[in-house]
């Protein structure tokens, strides 16, 4: 399947049923439309089953508690609604999108409270994030911008408000022949990409940043605890920019993004080399165990 985005066969889950795709559409005065109440769950599904699929909804249903937007479904519910869509469709490998949103209503200012709060799934089959990184190792810009101190902004929120700069770093990143863009935080320490989490080799050992004002990713969390059960020394702490230059080997985790090789940030290069490698294939064996 091919094409734009809202023009394809399928079906779409909105608001307790199934939809044909082209239908799944919202009012031009939606809430999340004009002010950023939305937030939403990126999630594969690999031989019909959706990696780690309760603790994305769980996490979409702190993200809403985050935003004061209370999302009306439990874990169960929405664990149903993703798997209604993939029957509907006749998928069993795909990328599943969860979004919950404040719609439409009788506010129409900052305030939205008596704005219902939608909810919609959709997936579609979806190949690698970075095309053929996985073989040779992506190539990063450094972004100008930073990622946002939690005192301005709930960072530990999926929201779809906490992306808008993601989209111009990687922008500014794809003009410049990179595939993505390496933020550093408020503070000036290494965070993460636009939409994946960041590690570093160095001696044998990994480092990656403190999740304090980024997003703990589900598969952050994944690859930690594969590294560990491997005896692989893991350092979650501050990384100042300048460290790059010492690190051997880098790589990426998301949902999309899988475990991704990072070949260069900036004027840095890294090796593509086997213990990024041997990470990236015990992830893709676990996620279709």
């Amino acid at each position: 399947m091919a094409g734009s985005y809202d023009d394809r066969d399928g079906k779409i889950w909105m608001d307790g049923s199934l939809v044909d795709w082209r239908e799944a559409n919202v009012h031009i005065l939606t809430h999340a439309m004009h002010y950023a109440s939305s937030v939403f769950e990126g999630e594969r599904c690999y031989n019909g089953k959706i990696f780690k699929s309760a603790e994305h909804s769980a996490r979409l249903l702190k993200s809403g508690e985050l935003l004061d937007m209370p999302i009306p479904y439990s874990v169960e519910e929405i664990e149903k609604a993703k798997y209604d869509v993939l029957a509907a469709n006749g998928w069993t490998d795909a990328y599943v999108r969860v979004i919950a949103w404040r719609g439409a209503g009788e506010d129409m200012g900052v305030a939205s409270n008596r704005n219902p709060v939608r909810m919609a799934v959709a997936a579609w089959e979806w190949g690698a994030y970075y095309g053929d990184a996985k073989m040779k190792g992506a190539k990063l810009d450094i972004a100008k911008w930073k990622r946002p101190s939690p005192e301005t902004i709930p960072t530990a929120a999926k929201a779809a408000g906490l992306y808008m700069i993601c989209t111009m770093s990687k922008h500014a990143a794809e003009l410049k022949g990179c595939s993505d863009a390496l933020f550093m935080d408020y503070r000036g320490y290494v965070a993460e990409a636009t939409g994946a989490n960041i590690f570093f080799v160095k001696d044998g050992e990994v480092h990656t940043p403190d999740p304090d004002a980024i997003l703990n990713g589900i598969t952050r969390q994944t690859v930690i605890s594969m590294l560990e059960e491997r005896g692989i020394k893991v350092h979650v702490r501050r990384i100042m920019p300048e460290e790059l230059e010492g690190f051997e080997q880098c790589w990426l985790t998301g949902t999309a993004a899988e475990v991704t090789p990072v070949g260069q940030i900036g004027d840095y290069s890294f090796e593509v080399g086997k213990l990024t490698r041997d990470i990236a294939e015990a992830y893709e064996k676990l996620v279709r165990a």
